[in-house]
């Protein structure tokens, strides 16, 4: 089995299941709902777990309740933690999670206080096959890229929405840059790709060439929009993947496992498109199925759900 190292943020989800998103300032009541761990690095690491692969964590928590939550979590899916630091004194981070009837989702954030105190350099496991990490954590980020070229493996970056405090040059040292949609467009200047928080997805396209450009000349880029698809670069130009056609019912954690997925086959000896077509299916099975991260597929369903549709 190959190993991953993923970094980023682990956090604690309350998630609360309603027929519709709260907006009225009322009490909302339900009784469907649960405590779990979360986050886009834990979500990815127990996806490359489910899938077969061996995942390594490097996060930050607080030795409060809440990050022995997380970490007894992440034991019980079979994700190293080595690389887990535990802050004195640090308050995890949690979020309040509502979903619909219809599979969206509403999320409020506390991002946590006090997780750096004390922290070592990350040390992920020498013998990582690949290594992800995400844009919500950007000392672990750059500390990840660099083990990846240090030991000439895939360096691969989910790309959220960079903070003011990220140097333009960030994205540079990833061999793989995966984009969320509002990732992508903060990062275009408006003139032609719908400028930050845009919903213009037919700009996505021309918004990937452009971002591309201020990548590594050798790096790899993509862009996942939901049931659209993937855009993602290719030596022509920016081509398209279709998404694999679900009934949604639960969208919570569908883009930290197609992470996990993309980053478990790269390590495998998988080209990209490849990885993407795996990664697709993995997030489309996850969708089709309430229960967040918890409905995360393992290999098996996942290579039959790929098999099946390559017969449709």
């Amino acid at each position: 089995m190959r190993k991953v190292f993923i970094s980023g943020i682990a956090v604690a989800d309350l998630v609360f299941e309603l027929d519709e998103l709260p907006f009225a300032p009322v009490k909302h009541m339900t009784d469907r709902g649960r405590i779990t761990s979360g986050g886009c690095a834990a979500n990815a690491a127990v996806a490359v777990a489910r899938l077969g692969g061996r995942a390594a964590l490097g996060a930050r928590v607080g030795d409060d309740l809440l990050g022995a939550l997380v970490l007894d979590d992440m034991a019980a899916e079979g994700v190293d933690t080595a690389s887990v630091h535990r802050a004195a004194g640090g308050r995890t981070s949690f979020s309040a999670v509502c979903l619909d009837a219809a599979g969206e989702r509403l999320i409020v954030n506390y991002r946590g206080r006090g997780l750096d105190a004390g922290r070592a350099p990350l040390a992920p496991p020498a013998d990582a096959d690949a290594a992800l990490a995400d844009t919500r954590w950007l000392g672990g980020l750059e500390e990840t890229l660099a083990f990846a070229r240090r030991r000439d493996i895939p360096g691969i970056v989910d790309a959220e929405r960079l903070g003011d405090a990220a140097p333009p040059t960030l994205l540079r040292a990833a061999t793989h840059v995966a984009f969320s949609k509002q990732g992508l467009l903060s990062l275009t200047d408006g003139g032609g790709a719908g400028g930050p928080g845009s919903d213009r997805g037919g700009d996505l396209p021309r918004a990937l060439a452009a971002v591309r450009r201020r990548l590594a000349p050798s790096s790899w880029a993509c862009v996942t929009d939901g049931g659209n698809g993937v855009f993602f670069t290719a030596p022509g130009g920016v081509e398209h993947l279709l998404a694999f056609a679900v009934t949604a019912r639960d969208t919570l954690a569908a883009g930290d496992i197609w992470h996990g997925a993309f980053a478990l086959r790269l390590a495998e000896g998988a080209n990209e498109e490849d990885a993407m077509q795996f990664a697709c299916a993995a997030a489309a099975l996850k969708c089709a199925h309430p229960g967040g991260r918890d409905a995360c597929p393992d290999r098996p369903a996942t290579e039959q759900f790929l098999r099946e549709r390559a017969a449709d």
